[in-house]
């Protein structure tokens, strides 16, 4: 469809937290010979440890998993497993979580809302070592300004970014602190400098910032 068949089947990881979703995924990607679907995960445990049993040459990751973050879970796999590659497919398409998932490794980011055989292309350029990046996603980053965005917020760290991330979604301290194995004091540190770079003064400041820029989706 998009390349020649390899004489090795691309080992592909789905990881997403719908089932009828992985189930399309999984259809799309066995009409290609030159792809496997090795497994499926529905969360970054899951995830990671089925990327440490089956060790697939690709792992094709959600954004938005239940608990930590498709970023927080590929970070955790990256440490373990330095070779994987990672696509990045998610309904975000906004440069704010693309730019995060590139700078936490991954190789490949993809909208959602690309055409079916946009998310084959990305899996055999990534096999390739290739960068790839949707169109739409491609487009946004090229755009992206700091006048677009609080001037902090390309200041937060990647744990920030997750601590800010959960918080949004209405998790506690305690909650957060055993998502992310950290401490709830480191939490609540974590928070405040959040709150601090951000301009945010207290917690409904920082939701409806969040909200404007798409992190509580």
């Amino acid at each position: 469809m998009t390349a020649s068949p390899l004489s090795t089947p691309i080992r592909v990881l789905l990881v997403d937290d719908h089932a009828v979703v992985r189930e399309g995924y999984r259809r799309l990607l066995e009409r290609e010979s030159g792809i496997e679907v090795a497994g499926e995960a529905a969360d970054a445990a899951e995830a990671c440890a089925r990327a440490m049993a089956l060790a697939p040459d690709i792992v094709v990751m959600d954004i938005g998993l239940p608990g930590v973050s498709g970023i927080e879970a590929m970070r955790r796999m990256l440490a373990h497993q330095p070779e994987l590659r990672v696509l990045m497919f998610s309904m975000h398409d906004d440069a704010i979580f693309s730019s995060r998932a590139f700078e936490a490794g991954a190789l490949g980011y993809l909208s959602k809302s690309s055409a079916p055989e946009a998310l084959v292309e990305a899996i055999y350029a990534v096999s390739r070592g290739e960068r790839y990046s949707s169109a739409d996603v491609a487009g946004n980053l090229a755009r992206r300004s700091p006048s677009n965005a609080p001037a902090g917020l390309q200041t937060l760290t990647a744990r920030e970014f997750e601590v800010l991330r959960l918080l949004v979604r209405g998790e506690t301290l305690d909650r957060i602190a055993e998502k992310l194995g950290l401490s709830e004091k480191t939490v609540a540190n974590h928070q405040s400098a959040v709150r601090e770079k951000l301009g945010a003064r207290n917690s409904l400041q920082l939701a409806r910032l969040a909200a404007r820029l798409g992190l509580s989706a």
